[in-house]
């Protein structure tokens, strides 16, 4: 994930904040690519190094994403790009395995500013994934009005197509909507589309920002 030390929130925007919404991965739930590839070491004569040079957000990896194929097609996909020779059933378990806990600053923000401001989670996922936080992580999902997912929207993040219709779906508009994501290309197409945006480099840039809303 990039860290850059400058500040990529939105200040110029006079618009009135009528909805937040919230990427989930590395801003609500901590998140790491390296469990998963040490977990998929045990399944494969490739070394971890190999693994990290050959796996990467690939076409097959978006349209997973955008609920275009399966976990069977994705695992199958893998198979060959990995050399993994697990069941998809032990593929899954290291897919899942890069969850690791909830970020209780953030959770603790929200819930302080969810009396005031109506708030929204919008996370690139697929289904096996929703699966799994939904059940490690069971306080996150009820934090929220509605948990936008790439897999059942057929859009991902930071196609423009997409915050269009997320804001359509809470009936707001662009610009009185605040965007957080940790993924700087995601915050630079939000601004783009017109919300006002947040690039998350920890809790305390959420914290910072909803400050003024109470």
């Amino acid at each position: 994930m990039n860290r850059p030390t400058e500040s990529h929130m939105d200040t110029t925007s006079t618009y009135p904040i009528k909805a937040l919404l919230f990427d989930l991965g590395g801003v609500l739930i901590d998140i790491d690519f390296e469990r998963t590839f040490r977990a998929w070491e045990a399944l494969t004569p490739l070394s971890l190094e190999q693994i990290r040079e050959r796996f990467y957000f690939d076409e097959a990896y978006q349209q997973h994403e955008r609920g275009q194929i399966d976990l069977a097609t994705y695992c199958a996909h893998l198979r060959q790009t990995l050399q993994l020779e697990g069941s998809d059933a032990q593929i899954t378990a290291g897919w899942n395995a890069l969850f690791i806990e909830e970020i209780p600053e953030t959770l603790r923000a929200i819930r302080r500013i969810a009396p005031h401001v109506p708030c929204y989670a919008f996370t690139n996922t697929n289904a096996e994934h929703q699966r799994a936080w939904s059940t490690q992580f069971p306080t996150v999902v009820p934090l929220f009005r509605r948990v936008f997912s790439s897999w059942e929207l057929g859009l991902r993040k930071p196609e423009h197509a997409v915050f269009k219709a997320v804001c359509q779906y809470m009936g707001v508009p662009a610009q009185s909507v605040l965007f957080f994501d940790d993924t700087l290309e995601n915050v630079e197409e939000a601004k783009a589309s017109g919300l006002q945006a947040v690039h998350v480099r920890s809790p305390a840039d959420v914290g910072d920002a909803l400050k003024p809303l109470y």
